[in-house]
């Protein structure tokens, strides 16, 4: 009979732990540690069109100076990946972004060109609240924007009104002089953002769906760190 009221014990608390909520797989906070997980740094970085001291490393914090409107690129091409990176505007209304699949043809045009542009590509919009000021448009916002520039995409919902990018489901952006957290995952066509440990945001059918990662310069001071990524069949 003991035997037996201990197997039920057991029975019952193996019910319990799976019979529960299945875990909220929007909520997640990744931090690019584990297996396969390794740092981007200087090393895995080149200058497109930006000047020399647009970008610049210091005790493993990414600083840029906003000038001019520039990306500079990672060295490799990726196609299936996650990368986290945290970032914090220095001044209210800043812009910047991080690209992913940029295409190379779009990244040649630039380079030859030498002058400020932005590339094609996927563009994870790095955005301060105070961006546009009193004056807020109904076309962005400052949450974590996902939207193709010259590429294609199929924006996730809630979508903008011009049906081309996708707005952030929560609103979990901080504000300038605090650090933001972006966990990225791109793979098969489709991307995925989470800011904060929240996923908001995303696309899918994604044209092309290799290319550079990029980091974008767009007229305001701004800081990045932890920038790490993992590559995925």
């Amino acid at each position: 009979m003991k035997q037996l009221a201990a197997l039920c014990i057991i029975v019952l608390l193996a019910g319990s732990a799976f019979g529960g909520e299945k875990p909220d797989l929007k909520r997640a906070f990744v931090d690019g540690t584990g297996e396969g997980w390794r740092a981007l740094t200087e090393n895995d970085f080149t200058k497109v069109n930006s000047e020399k001291d647009t970008w610049s490393w210091k005790d493993k914090v990414l600083h840029c100076t906003g000038r001019p409107v520039s990306v500079m690129r990672t060295k490799k091409q990726f196609t299936n990946f996650e990368m986290v990176c945290e970032w914090m505007h220095l001044k209210s209304g800043g812009n910047s972004g991080v690209f992913v699949w940029t295409t190379p043809a779009s990244i040649e045009r630039l380079t030859k060109a030498g002058k400020p542009g932005l590339p094609s590509g996927i563009e994870v919009q790095v955005l301060d609240l105070e961006y546009g000021g009193k004056k807020k448009a109904d076309w962005y916002t400052s949450h974590g924007d996902v939207f193709p520039v010259g590429t294609q995409m199929k924006p996730f919902p809630p979508v903008a009104p011009n049906g081309k990018r996708s707005f952030p489901s929560k609103q979990l952006s901080k504000g300038i002089n605090q650090w933001n957290h972006y966990y990225v995952r791109a793979i098969n066509g489709e991307v995925r953002l989470w800011v904060n440990g929240e996923e908001v945001s995303g696309g899918t059918d994604c044209k092309p769906s290799s290319g550079y990662l990029c980091l974008e310069s767009e007229g305001s001071p701004i800081q990045f760190k932890n920038l790490r990524i993992r590559e995925l069949p």
